[in-house]
């Protein structure tokens, strides 16, 4: 296998964790059955290793400044709080990546966005930074801090138990705290927050590597007591298709405006006028998709897993693809995400999907196409 080792590689693997490669990362696939930790999520708690994800630093005097030209949302919130998911948009109002913000207070943030997007956000950010002549820093701690995350039902119940603070415990969502003691753990991670992306109630965690060995091995013991599982990124795929949510490189690109992806959190209302990118989204909303993203569950009678790229049918013509597939353990079916000519984007409309010179009887569905069991505080 080739990729960068995720920093706990080596103890993912000492736990049995299945190791392979994600967006140029040796990263935990499963921990011997993607179906079982999927519903373990959905029934009681899993722990995810996402240190994969890039995690960037900008602060200075204009780092506001900065993200405030770059992101199709106002950044109007106090220290302490998240602002996502939103994104950085290219001229054609494309995107260059889904991100989430960090209001971390004292002229700093922090970005969080997709492993394969590393490099490329890196180059982006310091490039408008020269072009708009503000200052600030920017400053990748990818390697230098690890990401957790906890979703399910019993989230705070294994929160509680790695010995997280009353004041975390009662965090709403998308809110977070700095500099966070877990006492069971004996560590301290530099942030926990009330977020994650599998629909779930849930928590994230960012610590140095140091500290995040512990809390991984303390969190290894406390989620099979609560009937949970560590998972790996098999499952969080998963969970993340029940949910509708998109992956970057799947349903989102630099040739997808947010009006296509059916994205409406990551811009304004309106949206904003001076952005980059913003001009070109007025645009897209006034004249509308020119495809549109759907889900699409099943036969049970279909026993494929459909993929990028395959096509999708209405009465012999062809209307659209594929961006990515599953299969649901709660539907107990494949579903997929996919790409539909606006004309045929018709909720319940019957499609057929084409894998391997054979098609396959499913429906047009909206998001979700499950409901979560549990939710985070608002």
């Amino acid at each position: 296998m080739t990729g960068v080792k995720v920093p706990l590689y080596d103890v993912h693997r000492e736990l049995g964790a299945s190791l392979g490669e994600f967006a140029g990362w040796l990263v935990p696939i499963d921990y011997g059955s993607i179906v079982e930790e999927h519903v373990a999520v959905r029934k009681t708690v899993g722990f995810f290793d996402l240190s994969h994800m890039a995690r960037i630093i900008v602060s200075g005097p204009d780092a506001g400044k900065l993200l405030d030209k770059l992101v199709p949302r106002y950044l109007e919130s106090e220290p302490g709080t998240m602002l996502g998911p939103t994104a950085f948009l290219n001229e054609n109002a494309g995107f260059v990546d889904d991100v989430m913000l960090y209001n971390l207070g004292g002229n700093q943030w922090m970005i969080v966005a997709n492993a394969v997007n590393r490099e490329k956000v890196l180059g982006w950010l310091n490039d408008w930074l020269s072009r708009l002549g503000f200052t600030a820093s920017v400053e990748d701690k990818t390697l230098e801090l690890a990401m957790f995350a906890v979703q399910g039902p019993k989230a705070a119940e294994l929160m509680e138990r790695l010995g997280a603070p009353r004041e975390v415990l009662e965090l709403k969502l998308l809110r977070f705290r700095l500099n966070v003691e877990l006492s069971e753990a004996k560590a301290r991670a530099f942030l926990v927050s009330r977020s994650g992306w599998t629909g779930e109630d849930g928590f994230e965690i960012i610590a140095p590597v140091g500290e995040a060995e512990k809390i991984l091995r303390k969190a290894a013991e406390i989620v099979r007591e609560l009937g949970g599982r560590l998972c790996g990124l098999g499952a969080r795929d998963s969970l993340r298709m029940e949910m509708g949510f998109v992956l970057y490189g799947h349903e989102i690109d630099e040739e997808t405006t947010p009006v296509d992806a059916r994205y409406w959190w990551v811009y304004q209302p309106g949206p904003k006028e001076d952005c980059v990118g913003c001009k070109a989204l007025r645009e897209a909303l006034r004249r509308g998709a020119v495809k549109v993203r759907v889900g699409i569950r099943l036969s049970k009678k279909a026993r494929i897993v459909p993929r990028q790229g395959d096509k999708i049918y209405v009465e012999g013509v062809e209307v659209g693809h594929v961006t990515s597939g599953a299969y649901s353990p709660v539907l107990g079916r494949s579903i997929a995400q996919a790409y539909i000519k606006p004309s045929h984007a018709l909720m319940g409309l019957t499609v057929e999907v084409e894998r391997r010179g054979k098609r396959y009887q499913g429906k047009i569905v909206d998001f979700p196409l499950v409901k979560p069991t549990s939710s985070p505080p608002l």
